[in-house]
């Protein structure tokens, strides 16, 4: 039968992402507890790192992949999926807007930004900083920029493919918007309450990088104009 939807309808660019996050999981259950630590030590985000490299795996060159290749390591099963449904959720609307050089580029420079931030924090912080949140952050935030106005996705255009091609306002035009506002503000403070009680997520033990969301979130607020292929409104 023709036409029928495919099982995973999302971009090509975000089940890419998606696969490499999975398959990067997969293969860290199949090597040894050793390796295991191994691979954390050497491309999780550590922030003591940079205070004395050649003591980490990975030495010089980890300072430069470190920022980036943390956001493919994940503590365990429920927070890969965790970060993959959000990733779906929201990273779609931006994917199929951008197309996949840009989101890509989206997604890794929102997990860098997100490093920065976790570092600015904690400069010599020595606990490994690992998952794919703060590219994910920014993918929900570049969404938030457009997806609220008449006819995008989130303002009653639904599915339709013209939906993610919706002119999108300036930030401070944005915020005049109630749903939008709305929606930025309960982000923020919901992860400032899983920052302080980090267990009141199922599954979840230690800390959240909380700080590394919100570096994240700004840095898809900030690139959604630079990256944003559609003429946008005027201000």
């Amino acid at each position: 039968m023709s036409g029928r939807e495919p099982i995973l309808n999302l971009p090509r660019s975000l089940l890419l992402l998606c696969g490499a996050m999975i398959l990067v999981h997969v293969a860290r259950q199949l090597v040894g507890p050793d390796t295991d630590i191994w691979i954390i030590a050497e491309f999780a985000f550590v922030p003591a790192r940079y205070s004395a490299p050649s003591e980490w795996p990975g030495g010089v060159p980890a300072l430069f992949w470190s920022p980036l290749t943390y956001a493919f390591l994940h503590g365990d099963s429920i927070h890969l999926l965790v970060n993959l449904f959000w990733a779906a959720s929201f990273g779609t609307p931006v994917a199929r807007r951008f197309g996949t050089a840009r989101f890509l580029l989206l997604a890794a420079v929102s997990a860098v930004a997100g490093s920065v931030a976790h570092y600015l924090v904690y400069p010599g912080d020595a606990v490994p900083m690992i998952g794919a949140s703060a590219a994910v952050s920014g993918m929900t935030a570049a969404t938030a920029r457009f997806a609220f106005e008449p006819g995008a996705p989130l303002g009653g255009g639904g599915a339709r493919p013209s939906a993610y091609f919706v002119p999108a306002p300036p930030l401070l035009a944005l915020l005049a918007n109630a749903r939008a506002a709305f929606f930025v503000l309960v982000w923020f403070g919901v992860n400032l309450l899983f920052g302080v009680q980090s267990s009141l997520i199922p599954g979840v033990e230690g800390a959240i990088a909380w700080q590394a969301h919100i570096g994240g979130f700004v840095a898809g607020l900030a690139l959604f104009p630079l990256l944003d292929p559609v003429r946008r409104l005027p201000g």
